[in-house]
């Protein structure tokens, strides 16, 4: 529940970028920036022993709002549990980015219309290099406690505490991936995203899902020489994708290159092999890796315990 401001029902918490509902590249910079424009009109800056502001999250949102925050001058932090780019890191290699110009504070414009992943990395990293913006890294966030005072808190991570006035979270929805829960799923070959295709060359590789990350995944891998391809989705249509990702699975399907299960779930990873219920039969096909791309979970639970109002949808755009 956020304001127009980006403020939650907690004054002095604001939300920006993916977990605001703002997912793609270009609104999530503009979200970050808009909202450090709300955050540097709040009064309490500027007090001895603590900080103005401390931003969670570096992807495209916590990258615009940490460079507004240098260019108010603000004392803040930026903590990132993971690297530059945030969801943006995970992406496929070589996944093309599909961003219209955005405007960064002190950087100006960025004139990317159609880019890729790692050249938007590189871009990130080298404005966080002339720039001077440190982030720390590998820092994840385990509270946020109100501190007695009420206009203040305390963020803590394993390794720290700091003490701010204001907070921005722009930790994104990809933080605690959607499971399975199925027999076998605790195994090394599963995994949650896609790095590097080339690592199942020669492989039988399932992929479950129907959204774009999985097609994406799916044809990715299939391209790899010597490759078996299975993607298994519940429904009956992919009709989350884009047509551009349908129709490259279509054409792999047709060439004898993919095996598409519409209508199916998995109900047992094994060793060496999975058992998919299609049609209430099972079929049990060879099996070396498996990726998931069911989405993400969204951090209800660590939002609900610092106090902030979620509401949850179902079945609603």
């Amino acid at each position: 529940m956020v304001q127009p401001d980006f403020q939650t029902n907690i004054p002095g918490i604001f939300i920006a970028g993916e977990l605001g509902g703002m997912g793609l590249i270009r609104n999530a910079i503009e979200q970050g920036r808009q909202a450090m424009e709300s955050i540097t009109k709040l009064k309490g800056f500027g007090v001895a022993g603590r900080h103005d502001l401390v931003i969670v999250g570096a992807g495209p949102a916590g990258i615009a709002a940490s460079l507004g925050a240098m260019m108010a001058k603000l004392d803040f932090v930026t903590l990132e549990q993971d690297s530059l780019g945030g969801t943006v890191a995970h992406f496929p290699r070589g996944k093309l980015v599909m961003t219209r110009p955005a405007i960064l504070p002190i950087v100006g414009k960025m004139k990317f219309t159609e880019t890729s992943k790692e050249q938007l990395l590189e871009f990130w990293q080298g404005v966080e290099a002339s720039t001077g913006l440190k982030i720390n890294y590998n820092e994840r966030v385990t509270a946020i406690n109100r501190l007695p005072d009420g206009k203040s808190f305390e963020v803590v991570t394993p390794s720290s505490s700091y003490k701010t006035r204001a907070i921005l979270l722009t930790i994104g929805r990809r933080g605690t991936p959607r499971q399975l829960g199925v027999p076998g799923e605790d195994q090394s070959k599963v995994v949650y995203r896609l790095i590097d295709p080339e690592q199942y060359r020669g492989q039988h590789v399932l992929v479950v899902g129907g959204g774009d990350s999985a097609l994406e995944a799916a044809h990715s891998i299939a391209e790899q020489p010597g490759t078996t391809v299975t993607l298994s989705y519940r429904s009956p249509a992919f009709s989350r994708a884009k047509a551009k990702n349908r129709n490259k699975v279509a054409e792999l399907e047709a060439a004898g290159r993919m095996r598409v299960l519409m209508e199916s779930n998995v109900r047992e990873i094994r060793e060496d092999a999975v058992v998919i219920d299609v049609g209430g039969e099972p079929l049990i096909l060879p099996n070396q890796g498996v990726i998931v791309c069911a989405g993400g979970i969204l951090p209800t639970g660590f939002l609900k315990e610092v106090g902030i109002q979620v509401e949850t949808k179902h079945g609603t755009a």
